[in-house]
């Protein structure tokens, strides 16, 4: 009976240890290269695009905007315009209003503003003055 008690013992240990040792996070890494530090992960997010846009979205916008509507960089300041997602845009540069017709079909963009670069729409979140979006 002793023994009895001692194998399952020895059994409920050993499944504990498989379980608890195959429930931990693994954290894959490429042999030769170190984990990304915190500071990458948390800038790789912040490039990341505050709104979503589709491909269809983004022709509607180039097409309004650029084909359409004609919308020239303003001359003297075009060199001061971010292109990165993320970048402030400086506050001396002006900017425009996002057009109605382009609110109307891309309603999550309705209170931003835009500013075109090279032919480049570059999308402002008027809330900290941040490059929102990039459409080429």
């Amino acid at each position: 009976m002793n023994g009895t008690h001692q194998f399952k013992t020895s059994l409920f240990v050993i499944a504990a240890t498989t379980v608890l040792t195959l429930s931990m996070p693994v954290i894959a890494r490429v042999p030769g290269t170190s984990a990304p530090s915190s500071f990458a992960i948390a800038q790789s997010q912040q490039t990341a695009e505050s709104v979503n846009l589709t491909m269809e979205q983004r022709h509607v916008i180039k097409e309004l905007i650029v084909k359409d509507m004609k919308i020239a960089p303003p001359a003297e300041q075009a060199a001061k315009v971010p292109t990165n997602v993320g970048d402030v845009v400086p506050a001396g540069i002006p900017l425009q209003p996002m057009p109605v017709e382009v609110a109307a079909k891309v309603p999550q963009l309705k209170a931003h503003s835009f500013i075109v670069r090279d032919g480049k729409v570059v999308i402002v979140d008027p809330k900290d003055n941040r490059v929102a979006a990039l459409v080429e």
